[in-house]
């Protein structure tokens, strides 16, 4: 699927590799769940298949979970020697693997500063596993975009009302099995996972400056979440991304002066 998707893409498909962390929607869809540590060497096996099947033209395989005898596959992909191979981890074990086998780091939603530094760790950990430098670093992050600060702050208690938890089945297995680096709430959980943490919400200008923060933090992609997505993003693309554009160009007059 993912190489005809790269080929119908003419080349543009990028793939997020997710370590699975909930046992119980594996349990309800009669998947495989294995704790942490194990769950990565899994993750690694995976993606040494993944990249044997798109690059050679008969694949053998033997490892402890996965096992290919004179395997085929056609097409291959356009972009060689793979797409994109996006991941996220926290835990030791997870950044190893992330660091040696994909292309890009992506994380949840964090501060400038949080974010920063995690970027600043993967790329010395990549540069000490003598790989070649990520490609990318991304951050899921929810947007919150109003023209007065009153309708943000009315938005934001709307969507953050947890009075009712039953939605959050997930919650506990995500904090309880895994190796989180910050500890969060209900409240960073209950709109997307920690996705108001990177605090792009309110108006326009207020999130095209924290945007531009992030940049030179070193993040070069941005996983937006919103609601309702349709009208949420035309208002990003109309009203945000003009201005981030302004003041990217201004700044390059500025370092250039």
């Amino acid at each position: 699927m993912a190489a005809n998707i790269d080929h119908i893409s003419q080349g543009r498909f990028t793939l997020n590799v997710v370590s699975a962390w909930w046992e119980e929607e594996a349990k309800q869809y009669n998947g495989i769940f294995t704790e942490h540590d194990e769950r990565y060497e899994r993750t690694q096996e995976f993606i040494d298949v993944l990249k044997g099947l798109w690059t050679e033209d008969v694949f053998n395989y033997k490892g402890k979970y996965y096992s290919l005898q004179q395997a085929s596959l056609a097409p291959k992909p356009v972009q060689r020697p793979n797409p994109i191979l996006y991941a996220g981890g926290e835990s030791k074990r997870g950044k190893e693997v992330i660091s040696s086998a994909c292309d890009a780091y992506v994380m949840h939603g964090g501060t400038v500063e949080e974010i920063a530094e995690k970027i600043k760790q993967m790329k010395q950990l990549r540069q000490d596993m003598g790989r070649q430098p990520f490609l990318s670093f991304g951050m899921a992050a929810y947007v919150i975009c109003r023209d007065t600060e009153q309708e943000v702050v009315e938005e934001l208690e709307r969507i953050t009302n947890v009075q009712e938890t039953s939605g959050y089945a997930g919650y506990k297995d995500f904090v309880s099995k895994s190796q989180l680096e910050q500890q969060i709430q209900l409240s960073d959980y209950s709109v997307s996972n920690r996705g108001l943490r990177p605090q792009l919400v309110g108006t326009p200008e207020q999130i095209a400056e924290r945007i531009l923060q992030y940049e030179k933090a070193g993040l070069d992609l941005l996983l937006l979440q919103c609601s309702p997505q349709l009208e949420e993003m035309e208002r990003f693309s109309k009203k945000i991304m003009p201005i981030v554009e302004k003041l990217r160009q201004s700044a390059l007059s500025v370092d250039e002066q």
